[in-house]
């Protein structure tokens, strides 16, 4: 069966493999810290509830039998140990079927996680890191040689990824056609990083070939990936330069890490070679039972992409969805329309006993989002902060779209600490607040010289009322109108945040 063997890629699944289960980690990781406050027993959107809404069927999950957070967590340091394992390559040493296994269950893990995780879960990210990790199942030993089918799915998906996100922008905005979106863009993206004041402050011109640049890695490149040695290796390059890119101007979670990971494995042995400079010795074929295991995932993910191509080829493109319960096989975009302002949801609270003209008002400050005009954007990717991202979608529309935010001011009131332990700042370590309220600012990034003026990387200028002042007392919410809480001059659009 040397036909099946991809001997020229060892060393790309080498790093392939190691990058991914780094990139589980860290997923892994982020859902120990922030899963239990989000969607645990207590949280803001219980799995409890969820379970018996969603049946099994449409959800595939171990949750769907038992939640606890003491079962979560196992869950979660159970996959973190198991994907620390495959980083350092123990199980790439055993047999065949323990490394199968040990895949597997990391899959199933994350799978049990995302699919009862709701909106805090409904990335494309998520969605990517399943399907990644399910070819991986089939990736095979050290000691064995790369199964050839196997190297071209994660071609297939790295395709489906990036041509999906390029299509899904020049369908979408029109500044992506005219060459525009970056006037715009690292500003109004959801969670700036420390470069992106400077990128935003770039010359139009270097904004328009940014775009262009964008458009050749995710609407050219994309098909040379089926190209022989080294076009193919040449377009990966491309790709993991413009995801470094990326990586430099914004906090996009482990997208852009995941995205250069597929990209690691198009990378012919010969590139690798040039810096790593080590081989193997000979490499054994992969057992009958495996290699049938193989193509038989091989078969299912072609017939599973019948409706991925679909969804391409239509007008009406989907962005990030899934079309079985299981993400085996899935279609990707992003950003394919740009706000071309920035609004940011302000929380602040009181101790004081009545609401009036002199309330003293003390804000709460967040770990990734912007909120202090002088606080530098933080470096967070690619670790990932689901509130934060959450918080920018919200300040889009009105809480009746996101209520979740409720139970956020509800638990910030108690003083509740896993919620708590999400923000960067609480005013309040000594006694919950009597009041909680939400206010709506627009924030652009300061010119240079306000920058040298004031220190401050941000301008902000309040714009309204989000939520009303709200407490634990029905009596005083009835009497400040809490049923009317955002006024209908408050709802955002989307595309382009007027």
């Amino acid at each position: 069966m040397d036909w099946f063997q991809a001997s020229d890629y060892w060393l790309s699944r080498f790093i392939f493999g190691r990058a991914l289960a780094a990139v589980y980690f860290i997923a892994l990781l982020v859902t120990v810290n922030q899963f239990p406050a989000l969607l645990g027993e207590r949280g803001l959107l219980p799995v409890s509830r969820f379970v018996r809404i969603v049946p099994l069927r449409h959800a595939p999950s171990l949750f769907h039998f038992a939640y606890s957070d003491r079962l979560l967590r196992v869950v979660s340091w159970v996959g973190i140990v198991l994907a620390a394992s495959l980083v350092v390559g123990l199980p790439q040493q055993g047999p065949a079927w323990l490394l199968m296994l040990v895949w597997l269950a990391l899959w199933s893990m994350y799978l049990s996680i995302v699919n009862v995780g709701q909106t805090f879960y409904a990335f494309g990210w998520e969605t990517l890191l399943l399907e990644a990790g399910a070819i991986a199942i089939f990736l095979g030993p050290d000691r064995v040689a790369p199964p050839v089918t196997v190297m071209w799915l994660v071609r297939w998906l790295l395709f489906r990824v990036e041509f999906g996100a390029g299509l899904i922008k020049i369908r979408g905005d029109p500044c992506w056609r005219d060459l525009t979106c970056l006037f715009y863009h690292h500003e109004t993206q959801p969670m700036p990083n420390p470069l992106s004041w400077y990128f935003h402050h770039l010359p139009q011109l270097v904004h328009r070939v940014e775009v262009l640049g964008n458009h050749v890695g995710q609407l050219v490149a994309p098909f040379a990936l089926f190209a022989p040695q080294p076009v193919a290796s040449a377009a990966a390059l491309v790709m993991i330069v413009h995801q470094l890119w990326l990586i430099l101007s914004g906090n996009f979670s482990w997208l852009n890490a995941l995205t250069m990971t597929l990209a690691f494995a198009v990378v012919g042995d010969g590139w690798w070679q040039l810096v790593l400079p080590f081989g193997h010795g000979a490499l054994q074929p992969l057992a009958p039972w495996s290699a049938g295991l193989t193509l038989a995932f091989t078969l299912l993910v072609v017939v599973l992409s019948y409706w991925p191509v679909r969804n391409l080829l239509s007008r009406r493109q989907l962005m990030n969805a899934s079309f079985d319960p299981f993400h085996l096989v899935n279609t990707y975009g992003a950003f394919g329309s740009i706000t071309r302002a920035r609004y940011e949801i302000v929380i602040e609270g009181s101790t004081d006993r009545e609401v009036g003209p002199g309330t003293v008002w003390r804000e709460y400050e967040f770990k990734g989002k912007p909120g202090d005009v002088r606080r530098r954007p933080p470096q967070i990717a690619p670790y990932h902060l689901r509130l934060d991202w959450l918080m920018w979608f919200a300040a889009m529309s009105t809480p009746l779209a996101h209520p979740w935010i409720l139970a956020l001011i509800e638990k910030l009131l108690e003083n509740d600490g896993p919620t708590l332990r999400l923000l960067r700042r609480n005013p309040f370590p000594d006694r919950p607040p009597a009041f909680v309220r939400a206010l709506l600012y627009h924030y652009r990034f300061t010119t240079w010289r306000e920058r040298k003026e004031t220190g401050a990387w941000w301008l902000r200028t309040r714009v309204g009322a989000y939520l009303p002042p709200l407490s634990l007392s029905p009596a005083v919410d009835e009497r400040l109108g809490v049923e009317d809480v955002v006024p209908e001059r408050q709802v955002l659009d989307p595309d382009t945040g007027a």
